[in-house]
C-alpha cells in the first residue's frame, strides 16, 4: 500500500496548484514550467538518433549522453557561462596500465570589470573565458544579459541583473544619465524594441519561489484602516452626495 497518495516526484508541481502559490502571476509560473535544457558546454550532441556502425558498417541507434555537470554556489554569484565542475577520472602518469584517480576539472576563473549602459554602473565579476567570448559574441555585456536565457546564464547574479535592466527599460527611468537626455533616449532606443516588457512582468523576472511567495504576500498584505479614517472618509462624502443633491440658485443678473 502506498505511503502517499501522490509520487514525490510531483509534489512541487502540485503545490503550484494551492494556496498562495496558484495566486502568483501565470507568466511567472510558466517561467517555472519551462523546462528547456541549457546549451551543451562539455559536451558535443550528436545531433542524429542513428549512424552507421564503423565495424560492422549496419545502421545502430544511438543516444546523446549528457556529462554530469556540478554548479557550487559561488557560481550563482558570478558568470561562468554554462560551466562548472566535471567530475572523472584519470590514469596515474597517464599510463592506461595504472591505476584510475579521481579528478575534479574546474573552469578558471578570473575578476573582470564590467560596465552596463543600461544602468549606468561598473560590476566587478567572476567570469570565465567563455563568458568573456560570449559577451563579445552578443556585442556587448547587456545584450549578453538580457539575450541569455535563465538555463544558460544559470546565475542568480545574472537574473538579478536581468532584471533590473528589464526595470529600466519598462519605466524608462530619467535617473539614467540626468544630465545627457539625448543619450538616455539613444540607449532606451537600443534595447526596447527587442527586449522591454510590461514592468509588471519585468518585476518577476529571476526571482526564485520563495522571493516570489514573499512578494506575493506583501502585495496581499492590507493593513487595517483606522475607524475614524473610515468614519470621517464617510462622512466626507455623505456631505459631498448632500451638496450634490441641493438644488442649484442661479442669480439673475
Amino acid at each position: 500500500m502506498p505511503l502517499h497518495k501522490y509520487p514525490p516526484k510531483i509534489w512541487e508541481v502540485l503545490k503550484l496548484q494551492k494556496g498562495i502559490y496558484a495566486r502568483l502571476p501565470q507568466h511567472y509560473l510558466r517561467s517555472l514550467q519551462d523546462t528547456t535544457p541549457p546549451t551543451p558546454v562539455h559536451w558535443k550532441p550528436l545531433g542524429v538518433k542513428y549512424r552507421l556502425s564503423p565495424k560492422t558498417g549496419h545502421r545502430e541507434r544511438v543516444q546523446d549522453v549528457p556529462v554530469p555537470v556540478y554548479y557550487p554556489p559561488e557560481s550563482q554569484s558570478g558568470l561562468w557561462g554554462g560551466e562548472g565542475w566535471i567530475s572523472g577520472f584519470r590514469y596515474a602518469k597517464d599510463d592506461k596500465l595504472s591505476t584510475r584517480l579521481r579528478k575534479t576539472w574546474k573552469p578558471q576563473l578570473f575578476n573582470r570589470e564590467l560596465y552596463s549602459e543600461i544602468l549606468d554602473q561598473k560590476f566587478t565579476v567572476t567570469v570565465t573565458a567563455r563568458t568573456l567570448d560570449l559577451i563579445d559574441a552578443a556585442f556587448g555585456f547587456d545584450f549578453y544579459i538580457l539575450k541569455t536565457p535563465k538555463q544558460d546564464l544559470n546565475s542568480k547574479f545574472g537574473m538579478d541583473l536581468k532584471r533590473a535592466m528589464l526595470l529600466r527599460l519598462a519605466r524608462k527611468d530619467t535617473d539614467l544619465y540626468p544630465d545627457d537626455p539625448s543619450r538616455r533616449e539613444k540607449v532606451y532606443n537600443r534595447y526596447k524594441q527587442q527586449f522591454e516588457i510590461p514592468e509588471e512582468e519585468a518585476e518577476w523576472v529571476g526571482l526564485s519561489l520563495e522571493e516570489a511567495v514573499e512578494k506575493q504576500r506583501l502585495l496581499e498584505k492590507k493593513d487595517p484602516e483606522p475607524l475614524h479614517h473610515s468614519l470621517v472618509k464617510k462622512l466626507v462624502e455623505e456631505l459631498t452626495i448632500k451638496k450634490l443633491s441641493e438644488p442649484q440658485i442661479v442669480e439673475k443678473k
